[in-house]
């Protein structure tokens, strides 16, 4: 008898997870380091602006053609090519001396980092059953956070004893040792020798047969209520987490006063609440579906209750005179962020053919949003403060939710999306 993996889903949601957090380490190396580069280089704030921005421009870009990618070459090669480019990508800020060449290298992060987001979603479809899709999700993007975690603590440690150039080519490194143990583990379920029969029977429960795959247009999918509701999710709550990613650490050196050890040894904590808020996210509506809760109300109420706690944090967070309790409003408001879980959406309601697609699209869109926020914060930070930038982060998932209900409607019931059928002659 062959050898089978118990839980092999499991062991691929971790693999995912890891992509995610190599995808997030790579970005969040130059946050970390901003300050530092900014006045060893003699960059402004709004030039920190155009460099994030030239990040989002690609990534915007190749985020909607990498979703339709994925969908044609499949997971298993589209992580092979994003992750490859991105740590190539990540290792070329080594030769950065302007704001113009580390605008370059960003642009060139930016088009290869986009792909591990539809490709993971997918991968997600494609392994778990229906029920399991949330918290499997939320495994998978706890990973950014856990990334952008380790970004702190690990970049710092590289930039103060081998020089802050270092620290990009350690993690270019690390993405070229995942692509070993992507191309050796990766299969797809019914090819995957180490899956038994039993998990396979579980994964494809609820699902229609491999061979029912038709080809849907974007114009088909962009006439969807639905898919539009995917999308409206992701270009409201998009730009939150591009600030929360970019801006963090420099709201912690530039507002509280930290230097690049402190920002080290602290400056991990919220990226960890993220991280537990991706997990909540899914774990939490898994639990109460186990209580017979719907996976509906499961969901919803767990998006309530972290657009409530929005208000609540961000508008004290610039208010309150302790570091460590802004640390702490700061943490509260990532964890729940991270709770609502925008990128799960397409797969509670659409059919696996159409999510690399959809995901695709939505992340173009939200990066579009996240293009202009970028260069609206940069100008706020340096002639204003940070306090608007929170202020306006407090009520944005509130209003997401709603679009959520109106368009979306139920979760957990996938529609049939069909290609456009063309009228027969008469």
């Amino acid at each position: 008898m062959k050898f089978k993996l118990r839980g092999l889903r499991w062991h691929i949601a971790g693999l995912l997870c890891l992509a995610s957090g190599l995808n997030y380490l790579d970005r969040q190396t130059l946050s970390v380091l901003a300050q530092t580069i900014q006045d060893e280089l003699g960059l402004t704030t709004i030039q920190y602006s155009h460099i994030t921005s030239a990040f989002l421009v690609s990534y915007t870009i190749m985020y909607a053609v990498s979703g339709r990618l994925v969908d044609f070459l499949g997971t298993r090669r589209s992580f092979l090519i994003f992750v490859s480019g991105w740590s190539v990508a990540n290792m070329l800020h080594f030769f950065a001396r302007t704001a113009t060449q580390f605008s370059v290298f960003r642009f060139l992060l930016g088009a290869t980092e986009s792909g591990n987001f539809p490709a993971g979603v997918k991968a997600v479809t494609e392994w778990f059953p229906l029920r399991e899709r949330a918290l499997a999700i939320g495994i998978f993007n706890s990973g950014t956070a856990v990334g952008a975690a380790l970004a702190a603590p690990m970049v710092a440690l590289v930039a103060l004893h081998w020089g802050w150039r270092s620290a990009f080519i350690a993690g270019g490194v690390l993405g070229l040792v995942w692509l070993v143990l992507w191309t050796v583990l990766y299969r797809q379920p019914r090819d995957h020798p180490l899956l038994s029969a039993e998990e396979l029977a579980l994964i494809e429960e609820g699902t229609p047969p491999p061979a029912v795959r038709p080809r849907v247009s974007i114009r088909r999918l962009l006439a969807t209520r639905q898919a539009w509701g995917c999308i409206l999710a992701r270009v409201l709550t998009d730009p939150i987490s591009y600030f929360f990613i970019f801006w963090t650490p420099k709201f912690l050196q530039q507002e509280r006063g930290f230097n690049l050890a402190e920002l080290g040894l602290y400056s991990w904590i919220p990226f960890v609440a993220a991280a537990v808020g991706n997990l909540a996210g899914g774990a939490v509506p898994a639990a109460l579906i186990r209580h017979g809760w719907t996976l509906n109300r499961a969901r919803k109420g767990v998006m309530l209750i972290a657009s409530c706690l929005m208000p609540v944090c961000c508008l004290l967070i610039t208010q309150v005179a302790s570091p460590a309790l802004a640390v702490a409003l700061i943490s509260i408001a990532m964890f729940s962020h991270g709770a609502w879980a925008n990128m799960t959406l397409p797969a509670e309601v659409l059919p696996n053919h159409v999510i690399g697609s959809v995901s695709g699209f939505a992340g173009a869109l939200g990066g579009v949003a996240g293009i202009g926020t970028q260069l609206a914060i940069g100008w706020t930070v340096q002639n204003v403060s940070f306090t608007p930038v929170f202020a306006v982060c407090a009520f944005v998932h509130l209003v997401a939710f709603v679009v959520v209900c109106a368009l979306i409607g139920r979760l957990g019931v996938i529609r049939t999306i069909e290609p456009i059928a063309v009228r027969a002659a008469s």
